[in-house]
């Protein structure tokens, strides 16, 4: 009976702790409001209009070099997997992230 007090009594300061300690991870800081809300508009703009006008482009450079012939297969697999983590950023890192929750 006393050593289940005892360990009652050492379980009580974590369990009363772990709520704080969720706490501080899942938020963002005290004061990042602002910087959150600028980095959320520089990624609107950027994967908006701008990454899709200049993915175009880039997809335009390449059939370019492409229909005269002067194709570099490596600079045509860079613009290609460019476009594929630009566009794909979003899933990319949320898998991420969801495999760094697991392995918590």
């Amino acid at each position: 009976m006393r050593t289940v007090k005892r360990t009652l009594a050492a379980l009580v300061p974590l369990l009363l702790s772990a709520p704080a300690a969720l706490a501080q991870t899942v938020g963002d800081p005290k004061g990042a409001g602002p910087i959150v809300a600028a980095l959320s508009w520089m990624q609107g703009t950027l994967m908006g209009n701008v990454a899709t006008t200049v993915a175009v482009m880039a997809v335009a450079a390449v059939g370019f070099l492409m229909l005269t012939g002067r194709m570099n297969w490596r600079f045509g697999a860079t613009v290609v997997l460019g476009c594929f983590i630009l566009f794909g950023a979003g899933a990319i890192v949320s898998g991420i992230q969801a495999t760094t929750m697991v392995a918590r």
